[in-house]
């Protein structure tokens, strides 16, 4: 640890010696001064780690050498010292963004707590970051050896998306690629699990909540019809991402319910969202409206029925409440409805689907800036936060507040940063999906995939009599022979759905009250 080199400001710095004796004791370097326009000089002329600034001295006062200060070195700490317990210095000192406010009389350890709080914060918290995932480690490795059901495997991801954001502030590389390696295990294990388990969440009572239940189980005891109601489907968000978006949301709602269900397979948006909205299966949506679904080899949107999925759902529910639905898919569509946002206060429910999650996934395989932004997991939650702050989707947020609406927040499915290619070979007519496929006649590494050879025991619809369906495992993608180097280099490390992964499946449904 490099020595703090500190300045103190004071015009009664000699009966402060035995403060200063004692942080010199404690490696720091302390240089006193005794009056504002001699402390601005000095920061001029030499560089210094902290500022301790008394408030009331003569000459220039401790407010007017602060915002000198912070004129010529504004990322200098200043801790302001006063004798005053009045509320205007107070905010005065902290609007002006002091590092901390202590008031007189302070005894050494104060000074130095302050000191460290600001000064030492990175090293501390990055070691007992360090420390405490060290400790994990070793539990999470233990819970991998035993974990054997769908709430066991919530708890276990949970810890991992925790782990991954505490370490991501810390500068200790190793510690984060032993959590990437650990998640790596996990995914494999999980493949086998819900490889093993999955057909029989469709029969069995043992069952985690799937996405064309989430409505009916989750959303529908929620629904606050006095208040109203607004629900968000944030297209292709993951768990982490909504973790990160989650202080934020928080400024204006508390969270008092939060739920992890499960996407089905494919985890892709034609099959996952309009499970939700319809309340039924792929396979059951196509028998009873046929008009509205697609399959992947059919032309146009596959999505474009939503509505009227949750219509007919609320119709079979005996749910005679007043709803309307918005899909924002544009920036200027999202400005367009927060801008006009109270007109749906007399709503019962407000349904916002929100795409711009999904563009920007999509979005990277085709822009090299995106590319840049969202190397990793890290930058993508980063570029998504970002992304958040400025986004009409916030301000819809602050005036359902306004308004006193319940709000649920909750996605589809969620992405997988796909790292490595697995080779597929099928006819004219196979899905274009990288993370699963569907059609007759598919040749692959069976090793790589779930293969489904008949879709309707997940209850999933076929192309024709012999078509089957395979997934992907952990971060594989499918390529074709032809052309191979070319593809694999085009959409390596891109993110991807459709796929097993924990990324992918197991997502968040959080439900919120106004602040």
């Amino acid at each position: 640890m490099s020595i703090a080199k500190i300045l103190w400001v004071d015009d009664e710095i000699q009966l402060l010696k035995p403060h200063i004796l004692f942080l010199e004791k404690k490696n720091y370097i302390v240089n006193p001064c005794t009056n504002g326009a001699d402390a601005l000089q000095v920061i001029e002329e030499e560089q210094y780690d902290a500022v301790l600034l008394d408030e009331n001295m003569p000459g220039l006062s401790g407010l007017e050498t602060l915002a000198e200060i912070k004129i010529k070195r504004p990322n200098l700490p200043v801790i302001m010292i006063t004798k005053s317990e009045e509320e205007y210095i107070m905010d005065e000192a902290i609007g002006s963004k002091i590092a901390d406010y202590l008031i007189k009389p302070v005894n050494p350890n104060q000074i130095l707590l302050s000191l460290k709080k600001n000064l030492d914060i990175s090293r501390l918290v990055s070691e007992k970051t360090t420390s405490n995932y060290q400790q994990e480690f070793r539990k999470i490795s233990m819970d991998l050896a035993m974990v054997n059901s769908f709430e066991d495997w919530v708890e276990l991801y949970k810890k991992l998306v925790h782990w991954e954001i505490e370490l991501e502030s810390i500068s200790d590389i190793g510690m984060t690629e032993i959590l990437e390696s650990q998640k790596e295990e996990a995914n494999s294990q999980f493949f086998k699990f819900v490889k093993k388990n999955y057909q029989n969440w469709f029969h069995g009572s043992d069952k985690p909540i799937l996405s064309h239940t989430l409505f009916k189980d989750v959303i529908v005891p929620q629904l606050d019809t006095k208040k109203g109601t607004l629900l968000i489907v944030i297209d292709n968000l993951r768990y982490d991402q909504l973790r990160v978006l989650e202080p934020k949301i928080n400024e204006y709602y508390k969270t008092i319910d939060e739920t992890s269900f499960f996407s089905i397979l494919p985890t892709a948006t034609q099959y996952a969202r309009n499970a939700i909205f319809s309340g039924l299966t792929p396979l059951e949506m196509e028998k009873k409206y046929p008009n509205y679904w697609k399959n992947d080899t059919d032309e146009g949107g596959k999505n474009l029925f939503e509505n009227e999925f949750l219509k007919e759902q609320l119709k079979r529910l005996h749910l005679n409440i007043s709803h309307e639905y918005f899909k924002i898919t544009s920036m200027s569509k999202g400005r367009d409805l927060a801008a006009n946002f109270t007109k749906i206060k007399n709503n019962d429910l407000t349904v916002v689907v929100y795409n711009f999650v999904d563009m920007l996934s999509h979005s990277r395989t085709e822009m090299d800036m995106i590319k840049e932004l969202a190397s990793d997991d890290k930058a993508y939650r980063s570029l998504t936060m970002s992304w958040f702050l400025n986004s009409p989707l916030l301000k819809m947020i602050q005036e359902a507040q306004q308004m006193g609406l319940k709000l649920i927040i909750t996605t589809d499915h969620g992405t997988i940063n796909a790292k490595n290619p697995s080779k597929v070979i099928g006819d004219k007519n196979i899905s274009s999906n990288l993370r699963y496929k569907t059609g007759k006649s598919l040749s692959y590494n069976d090793k790589d995939v779930y293969h489904v050879k008949n879709p309707r025991d997940i209850f999933l619809p076929t192309l024709s009599m012999s078509s089957s369906f395979i997934f992907a495992k952990e971060d594989l993608f499918f390529a074709y022979p032809n052309n191979y180097n070319h593809f694999v280099k085009y959409y390596k490390n891109t993110y991807q759905h459709g796929g097993v992964s924990l990324e992918e499946m197991i997502i968040p449904c959080l439900t919120l009250e106004p602040k």
